[in-house]
């Protein structure tokens, strides 16, 4: 008769060596994160001044990642070792019972959960640095339209769209708007480490402050149908990038699309016809004053007409006796300015998406007049 053993109570006599073991190994991991040039390998320059703070919360992850998954990958092996069934053992033999080892339930509890808030405390630190609520003074606004399968841009000043390369200003805080005219896209440029969707009738906003001069390639990590790839300019170099240049060169390339553009009709003429007039009396002012902080502040101030963003200011519209018609020329009044959220607007200032690229109702049309009327 095979004698029996005893069944084992302990975590196993090699269990503090392997543990020494993995830290040493994680050690070694979390310094080889913090001291290797792993960007420089990956040819991912920064490009703002924001793209650092991203790369040391990855740094962090990737350390601290690569310590946890050690000690997983470890205790399994040596676990996998040390109570590993023997020819000698019963059949109704059964390993190691943890249950109700409190010091044990304690320790796998705590450790994960301090690394989940430290987690939680680092991501938010360097969420607010690179994504400010308040908007700094004299940015630069752009707005980026993704398209099947290009990028187009604009800019205050220009007439219409560019649809080639997204020029940028070094030093000059830059707001970049994005929105999409057709399905979603996914606007990311990999040296400046942000990335944001782009949906049709919504506006999402990145900031950033361009360090560095260069083209840096603009890639679609959204799959927007079969020509996706063909937005990707790190794949094709004939793609579209955006370029940081010196204040000089980027106005001189302004000035260009200015004179370039300056053909643009300043109305409505390209915009489509406007469908029937829609009923103004049912509209709520407080629905649009929602609306309008989801929709238009990317565009468009809560000041006078000249404080411009994209467009201009809209606070007292209709009641502003320095600007009594708006930008088509008409008169300021609910219809006209109804009349302008449903057909969009080119002109100076840029180019407004009409209600369908907006994704408004009627009755958003409605709301938003009603709000803009409470301002005198």
């Amino acid at each position: 008769m095979v004698e029996n053993r005893a069944q084992p109570t302990g975590l196993g006599r090699g269990f503090w060596t392997a543990t020494a073991v993995l830290g040493l190994l994680s050690v070694a991991a979390i310094v080889f994160w913090y001291t290797a040039p792993v960007y420089t390998w990956l040819k991912l320059p920064v490009a703002i001044e924001t793209a650092a703070r991203v790369d040391e919360l990855s740094t962090f992850m990737f350390a601290s990642g690569s310590a946890l998954y050690i000690f997983v990958v470890g205790y399994i092996v040596y676990f996998a070792i040390a109570f590993r069934a023997r020819k000698d053992d019963p059949p109704e033999a059964v390993g190691v019972q943890v249950h109700d080892n409190h010091k044990l339930e304690f320790w796998w509890t705590l450790v994960p959960a301090l690394f989940v808030i430290l987690l939680s405390v680092e991501s938010v630190r360097i969420w607010y640095q690179i994504m400010p609520i308040s908007s700094e003074p004299n940015n630069l606004v752009v707005e980026s339209i993704g398209h099947q399968f290009y990028w187009s841009f604009r800019y205050p000043q220009i007439n219409g769209e560019i649809a080639g390369d997204m020029h940028l200003p070094i030093g000059v805080p830059v707001t970049l708007n994005l929105t999409s005219a057709d399905v979603i896209h996914s606007f990311w440029v990999p040296a400046m480490r942000l990335k944001n969707d782009m949906v049709p009738g919504m506006v999402t906003e990145i900031r950033l402050t361009p360090t560095i001069t260069g083209r840096f390639p603009i890639v679609c990590t959204q799959f927007c149908g079969v020509g996706h790839n063909t937005m990707n300019a790190m794949v094709d170099p004939s793609k579209q990038f955006v370029v940081i240049e010196s204040k000089d060169a980027f106005q001189k390339w302004y000035q260009g699309w200015q004179a370039k553009n300056a053909h643009v009709s300043n109305s409505l003429a390209a915009a489509p016809a406007a469908g029937p007039a829609i009923d103004l009396s049912k509209g709520d002012a407080s629905a649009g004053q929602k609306l309008f902080a989801t929709k238009c502040t990317a565009c468009h101030a809560l000041g006078p007409f000249t404080q411009v963003v994209v467009g201009p200011g809209l606070k007292g519209l209709l009641h502003d006796p320095s600007h009594p018609n708006l930008v088509t020329g008409e008169p300021a009044t609910p219809a006209d300015i109804a009349k302008i959220l449903q057909t969009g607007f080119t002109g100076s200032m840029g180019t407004m998406p009409n209600q369908q690229a907006n994704g408004l109702s009627d009755q958003d049309i409605a709301n938003l007049v009603a709000y803009l009327a409470t301002f005198k």
